[in-house]
């Protein structure tokens, strides 16, 4: 178990995520231009999206991923609705439900990243987490939005919330550039099979894990930045970010072995269970609740929950379950 742990931490996505914090705390001046890590994130939702839908091809229909997509859509609904109603014992309701949402959704830069270091221990896994993936994004802004209405009526967060247009945020929630590139392209790969597998390799496969590295490179260099964020979020917020994906984590590993999913599937199970939003979520966020404060959910999900997840939790979540799977 120690091996594996130790071999996980050891893989190359997650000592450039470090490298790209220690070079921010060590004052390197190490910058890369913003059209780039825009550019990295297109590529890996693409590569990730093509290869899931390729898998999904060969695999072909079951009752499985029929069950592991309801179980899917079922987490990211009640996620949000438990995280909400912790939160409110702290927080009004414009932030409770912008956290909500955060957690309620997923990290789809977590989950490659879990992919990256399965790929390198040899575990395999399915293109089926990438459909659960792409499920598991949206649900909770739309669930977040409601709950804010909901409660604050008569408040200034009502007010807000009122005036949203649904339209506009369920476009934002499911039909945004990230999640329609990720869905289109597991059309593709779905539709073309191992054939559009092959002809992309050298574009799709070949190179993806050196982009992977350079993206959590400057990831790191962000999430360092956002640390100076965090005396804003107070006790409670940053005890949440510890221990709200631990606790979600380890219902999407009772929801895995339930289902009775590979040991490849659990771990990605696990990670969508237990990350947090910090890139779809803040650009609706912004759009349907403008006066949540920022300064608490993003640099909760950016600076606390993504580098646990990436540095720890991956190969504590790994051991568990190839010890319990074994």
């Amino acid at each position: 178990m120690l091996a594996t742990r130790m071999g996980a931490l050891l893989s190359p996505p997650i000592l450039f995520f470090a490298l790209g914090m220690l070079a921010t705390f060590f004052r390197s001046g190490l910058k890369i231009p913003y059209p780039i890590p825009k550019l990295l994130s297109l590529y890996l939702l693409f590569a990730i999206g093509l290869r899931g839908g390729v898998e999904l091809h060969e695999a072909g229909f079951s009752w499985m991923l029929v069950w592991t997509m309801l179980a899917a859509v079922g987490m990211a609904s009640i996620m949000p609705l438990a995280a909400y109603s912790i939160l409110r014992l702290k927080l009004r309701p414009a932030d409770a439900g912008a956290i909500a949402a955060a957690y309620g959704s997923i990290s789809a830069v977590t989950f490659i990243t879990a992919q990256a270091v399965l790929d390198s221990a040899h575990i395999p896994h399915s293109g089926s987490m990438v459909a659960a993936m792409a499920l598991m994004e949206s649900p909770a802004i739309v669930i977040a939005v409601l709950l804010v209405r909901q409660e604050g009526t008569g408040s200034g967060d009502a007010k807000v919330a009122t005036k949203v247009e649904w339209g506009k945020l369920l476009h934002e929630a499911f039909l945004n550039g990230p999640v329609f590139l990720l869905l289109g392209s597991m059309a593709v790969g779905l539709i073309t099979g191992a054939k559009g597998r092959l002809l992309l390799e050298p574009f799709s496969d070949k190179i993806f894990a050196g982009i992977l590295c350079f993206f959590l490179l400057d990831l790191g260099l962000l999430a360092a930045r956002r640390l100076r964020d965090l005396g804003k979020a107070g006790p409670f917020c940053i005890t949440f970010a510890i221990v709200a994906p631990v606790v979600q984590a380890a219902v999407g590993l009772l929801l895995a072995r339930l289902l009775k999913l590979s040991e490849g599937d659990a771990l990605l199970f696990m990670i969508l269970a237990g990350s947090a939003s910090y890139i779809a979520v803040p650009a609706a966020i912004r759009l349907v609740i403008p006066q949540a404060n920022a300064g608490l959910y993003v640099p909760m999900a950016l600076a606390i929950t993504f580098p646990l997840n990436v540095t720890v939790g991956i190969p504590v979540y790994m051991s568990i379950v190839r010890w319990m799977w074994q």
